[in-house]
């Protein structure tokens, strides 16, 4: 049930945003009115997909989230390359676990926005590391809140 626009998102609920990557998924989530969009965790992929998805379920229900906004790694020009087809990839698989909303929104640069901020907040290299992904997940979610707020 992949959504391809931001009207069909569901309305109202808790947003779980994610910023893919090859090592780890970066988990970040609204709050229930969605004014904020907060990191939660990072989730270290193994050899196997099946944990990191188990996992992320496992947050999705305790938050009781609604819909799952997974960053979209664009080129710069727009297009799409290896890595939004992998994204779109880890998608299908997380839809072949359970069926639920689905809304890319495009992360082009989130990562380094994340990591200029955690910069500015002199967060340590270390403890920059383990939660960029994290960070880079709640700047992705912060921008479809942005696009939700815009809408009629």
């Amino acid at each position: 049930m992949a959504v391809t626009d931001i009207d069909s998102l569901p309305r109202t609920g808790v947003l779980l945003g994610i910023d893919p990557g090859t090592k780890t998924m970066g988990v970040a989530a609204t709050d229930g009115i969605r004014m904020l969009a907060s990191p939660v965790e990072t989730i270290h992929r193994g050899k196997a997909l099946g944990p990191m998805i188990t996992r992320l379920f496992e947050i999705y229900d305790d938050r009781k989230a609604v819909a799952l906004v997974i960053g979209l790694p664009l080129n710069m020009d727009g297009s799409e390359g290896r890595r939004a087809q992998s994204t779109r990839a880890l998608a299908w698989n997380i839809l072949q676990k359970r069926d639920v909303p689905i809304f890319f929104q495009d992360e082009r640069l989130s990562s380094a926005e994340a990591e200029n901020a955690m910069w500015e907040a002199e967060v340590s290299r270390k403890r920059r590391d383990d939660r960029i992904d994290a960070q880079a997940a709640a700047i992705i979610l912060k921008s479809t809140l942005d696009l939700l707020e815009r809408r009629p």
